[in-house]
């Protein structure tokens, strides 16, 4: 029975192999084919878990995040100044953007002298995890608390959100804005 010591982890720390023969019934895989079957027929008699969607309809938890939106301040501006920070910390690299200077003019539209001029969220790389709201600055994505879930497409290009699909709507802003006044 040889025991060695390998450098198997990546963070350095040694771990103990062992190297013993097998016998021979761990060799035939009997008893660890047994041992998976059981699992399998215990599985076999118990309720389903399945939910037939159209006719029934799943209960969404209460802090179900959804759908990204970028923010608009109480004047009507994008919130967002394309630091890129919420692309950065994206871990399945979903988010786009590509920064552009504010004209003369269009104060109305934009908070800061820098702005988002392509912000793009691809929800097929999109995991939900929230660390894109966590991360930006200035509060301008999150994600919605509603019940409104990604639909369905046929097409790839069909789930890479642009802003026309992910800024909150003008009259939803000043909606926001007299509700809170």
């Amino acid at each position: 029975m040889a025991t060695s010591i390998q450098n198997i982890s990546l963070s350095g720390k040694k771990k103990q192999v062992s190297h013993k023969e097998m016998t021979f019934w761990e060799r035939l895989y009997l008893v660890a084919i047994i041992k998976g079957l059981l699992i399998t027929i215990k599985h076999f008699f118990r309720r389903k878990a399945t939910i037939h969607y159209p006719e029934q309809v799943r209960e969404f938890s209460p802090v179900y995040r959804g759908k990204h939106t970028l923010k608009r301040d109480e004047q009507g501006r994008e919130n967002c100044t394309a630091c890129g920070l919420c692309a950065l910390t994206c871990p399945a690299e979903a988010i786009t953007m590509k920064a552009a200077e504010r004209k003369t003019g269009e104060e109305h539209l934009y908070r800061e002298e820098k702005y988002a001029e392509i912000y793009e969220i691809n929800m097929l790389r999109c995991i939900f995890c929230g660390l894109c709201e966590e991360a930006c600055p200035k509060d301008a994505i999150y994600m919605t608390i509603s019940k409104e879930l990604v639909p369905a497409q046929y097409d790839r290009e069909d789930f890479i959100y642009g802003k026309d699909k992910l800024v909150m709507p003008l009259e939803i802003a000043m909606a926001n804005t007299t509700n809170l006044n």
